[in-house]
């Protein structure tokens, strides 16, 4: 068969996914269906909105399947007959039924350099710890999480500053330029793929709400780093008073401030910095969102505030 030709369903849900999907449509590949995620509501006026791949979908013309659970849902692949499935960020465990449908079996972009951070967060949990490079993956998909054979590798370098939404922009453009370089060999069956490391086996879980909470109890470099790899979805937040206060991004200041602080003290607010205690120093945070109010710089923060909340705690 014509590899142009070939009838791929692609399944995944987010902004991540996107880029890859067009990636395959604009190359010429026989798209002929999209499996995502079901709508959901968003914003404060809990608006019903499509899913991003859904988006692109809608956009080119193509059919989109939306199962509520996707293991008790699938019989519309009969409808579909695709030869290969490819996945991203997809959102549902694959069940087995669906694996063994296509002929030239399933493939995953994953945002990782596996075997380390598999799981629904690998993009997060490289960023939160620190990491200096991460990766794409593409491969095989199989029943157990991630577990697949590995048919090609990427690296992408992780600045300092690089948020989750900067790195992610770095791997969605990575993941579909090696996702169009492997394709050609996979689908004529000259690559193996290689077996993962099961000693180096790490995993990249979902984000739990306990863990958006910023511990001023910790370095600099770690809230820097919670910050910036929560960033924009779902958040780092502290408590001020009775308010939840989002962070957004923050930067890193080897810098001295008059006076005692307990860790997480406001040691400065004004037009030129809002300055936080953190346990080996201090940390600015640059874009929040008080409760109640919409998303913004510092600056704007400050011009609003009716008191001065210099020595005040966040807990």
């Amino acid at each position: 068969m014509e590899i142009k030709n070939i009838r791929i369903a692609f399944m995944g849900t987010p902004d991540f996914a996107t880029t890859i999907l067009e990636g395959l449509i604009n190359h010429g590949y026989n798209v002929v269906a999209v499996i995502s995620q079901p709508d959901k509501e968003v914003g404060r006026k809990k608006i019903i909105e499509p899913t991003p791949v859904k988006k692109v979908a809608l956009k080119y013309g193509i059919n989109v399947y939306q199962p509520i659970k996707i293991r008790k849902d699938f019989s519309f692949f009969e409808e579909i007959k695709p030869d290969l499935i490819i996945t991203c960020a997809y959102g549902q465990i694959v069940p087995q039924e669906v694996l063994d449908f296509p002929p030239y079996g399933c493939i995953n972009v994953h945002g990782s350099l596996l075997p380390s951070y598999r799981g629904g967060a690998p993009i997060q949990r490289a960023i939160m710890n620190g990491d200096k490079k991460t990766g794409i993956t593409i491969m095989e998909m199989i029943a157990e999480m991630d577990a697949g054979k590995m048919y090609s590798k990427a690296e992408v370098n992780i600045d300092i500053n690089d948020t989750y939404d900067d790195l992610s922009q770095k791997l969605q453009i990575k993941g579909r330029d090696l996702l169009l370089e492997t394709l050609p060999s996979y689908l004529d069956f000259s690559l193996k793929g290689e077996e993962q490391n099961k000693e180096k086996v790490t995993y990249a879980f979902n984000i739990k709400r306990e863990e958006e909470k910023i511990d001023w109890y910790r370095s600099s470099l770690d809230i820097h780093n919670h910050i910036r790899g929560l960033s924009s979805n779902p958040a780092t937040y502290t408590m001020l008073e009775d308010k939840e206060l989002k962070v957004f991004k923050s930067k890193l200041l080897d810098i001295k401030v008059d006076g005692m602080f307990e860790p997480g003290t406001i040691a400065k607010c004004d037009k030129n910095g809002f300055i936080v205690k953190t346990l080996d120093g201090f940390i600015h945070l640059e874009e929040i969102q008080l409760q109640g109010k919409k998303r913004m710089f510092y600056k704007d923060f400050v011009n609003g505030l009716k008191e001065n909340i210099v020595g005040k705690k966040f807990n």
